[in-house]
């Protein structure tokens, strides 16, 4: 029994007849995604064959299954299938026509293929009779592999095959798992065609400007390009062709901890009939969901078209960007909050990719924890991190594109003894970058990063620019930043290799006395 394309009412209406969710007073879908409230990128396996053997940048992301158990596991899932209810759905990734890519997808549950259509572009009717499909993804929750016989490690398992163009997601129902399974094939295909593809959101001005955000979880990449006065063009992927930034997907992913109609209004009133939030827990004896709690997990999130938030691009395609902005939350208090990249250490901070975490949100972090992640997007990234990096900078080259490397975490000292630095500035210095009021003030070289520190921004005390200088002990600023350097230093050592020689020396140097 295949229920082809629904409509979001009656996925919705069956999903609540099924038990798998229930509406909140907003009218959104709450669901519950089981033992697995996140990603898990240790049981994520791409076959390894003649396409990817010698392409397929393979480490502690990229993990091999031969063909063998692929085609096993295929076996197993098509008999498993003949007995369910399926609930399928034909769409499409890439807003820009030209690097288009359809894609069915196949769900055990009418939530999850609600899931699809809210994340994914969804073809006019009309076109569904003849629509040529490039890609399948199964998703079966309740199908489980057998370890012992199926050549993964345990039961849930996320399988992609660049071949017969099929990826398999089993055991597992959290469904971020179908959204960057998708993101990773694409981060596979489209370099090829000469497109960047990037982990990061994007908007437009009013005169047409277009700009980047890239950043790990907490250094602001969603709040921060959510601006009134831009327009938003996606929240997460996208690819930079040879013109133009496009959207691969056609609806966000947000998180929603701590969500307020204060703090992201348009989000929290993007949570509504069509909706989805999972993992999230009620006020006692409501149906008004609790944005603060985190008794499932942390990573609450929500989905829903794009065209829910009222300054989106639709359709979500834009000129190439003039800015890039690489967001950190730097937990030693010695980055910058603002600096100016040359395109060799814009490929340098692009694929180092730092964040750090903080106390209290890890278990055992009791200290600042630095975070890498290549490309801002490590476990989504198939190709080798330079590959993406020399994109990069081929394209900043072409097109003269500003790069900036922007602090949001703490100034004076770090975590525990500074202050995070206020999004009011934070937002005044991307204002100004992007309004060109930095373009014509003069710079000072940061004597460990070698970044490019203006020395004056509107609206932000110019103490705040050098800090060192928001440091009352200086001698503890040195050697913080020392140590934040060799952390740098240490983690490039694996691209060493791969990269020119000027990328290289883009590296902070650590000082002595």
């Amino acid at each position: 029994e295949v229920h082809y394309q629904l409509s979001p009412q009656k996925l919705i209406n069956q999903a609540v007849e099924k038990g798998e969710g229930v509406l909140s007073d907003m009218g959104a879908l709450v669901i519950d995604t089981g033992e697995f409230t996140g990603r898990s990128p240790k049981d994520r396996f791409i076959v390894k064959d003649e396409i990817t053997a010698a392409t397929v940048d393979w480490n502690g992301f990229n993990q091999p299954i031969s063909k063998h158990y692929y085609d096993g596991l295929l076996e197993k899932v098509m008999e498993y299938m003949k007995e369910r209810k399926l609930w399928v759905r034909d769409c499409y990734v890439c807003a820009q026509p030209r690097y288009r890519l359809n894609v069915r997808v196949v769900n055990e549950n009418p939530c999850c293929n609600l899931f699809a259509y809210n994340m994914f572009l969804r073809p006019r009717a009309a076109e569904l009779a003849a629509l040529p499909i490039d890609w399948h993804l199964i998703q079966l929750p309740r199908f489980f592999a057998e370890p012992a016989t199926d050549g993964v490690p345990k039961k849930n398992f996320v399988i992609i095959n660049f071949t017969e163009k099929v990826i398999l997601i089993g055991g597992t129902q959290y469904t971020g798992e179908i959204k960057k399974a998708v993101f990773t094939i694409l981060n596979f295909i489209l370099p090829a065609e000469g497109v960047l593809s990037m982990h990061c959101a994007a908007n437009v001005g009013k005169n047409g400007d277009t700009a980047l955000f890239f950043g790990l979880s907490g250094t602001g990449k969603t709040t921060l390009s959510a601006d009134p006065e831009r327009k938003l063009i996606g929240d997460d992927e996208h690819g930079w062709g040879n013109d133009s930034i496009f959207n691969f997907e056609g609806g966000c992913y947000a998180k929603t901890i701590h969500l307020s109609a204060e703090k992201e209004p348009d989000i929290y009133k993007a949570i509504k009939f069509g909706a989805i939030v999972e993992n999230v827990a009620f006020v006692e004896r409501t149906n008004t969901v609790d944005y603060d709690s985190a008794a499932l997990t942390e990573n609450t999130r929500a989905s829903y078209p794009i065209n829910y938030i009222r300054n989106a691009v639709v359709p979500s395609v834009s000129e190439a960007p003039e800015n890039i902005f690489f967001l950190t939350a730097d937990a030693y208090g010695v980055l910058p909050p603002i600096s100016r990249l040359s395109p060799e250490q814009a490929m340098y901070h692009f694929i180092s990719g730092y964040t750090a975490k903080i106390a209290g949100t890890e278990t055992g972090v009791l200290t600042p924890k630095p975070t890498f992640s290549a490309c801002f997007g490590g476990p989504f990234i198939p190709l080798a991190a330079a590959t993406y990096a020399e994109l990069l900078g081929r394209k900043m080259a072409k097109g003269g594109v500003k790069a900036w490397l922007i602090n949001t975490g703490w100034s004076g000292g770090g975590y525990g003894t500074g202050e995070r630095i206020l999004l009011a500035y934070t937002r005044a210095m991307i204002s100004a970058a992007l309004a060109g009021e930095l373009d014509e003030v003069s710079y000072r070289k940061d004597p460990f990063f070698g970044l490019q520190v203006p020395s004056c921004c509107p609206d932000v005390p110019t103490a705040l620019l050098d800090p060192q200088g928001t440091w009352t002990d200086k001698e503890s600023y040195h050697e913080a930043a020392n140590t934040l350097c060799k952390y740098f230093i240490d983690n490039f050592k694996k691209y060493s290799g791969s990269v020119s020689p000027a990328v290289l020396e883009a590296s902070p140097a650590i000082l002595r006395g």
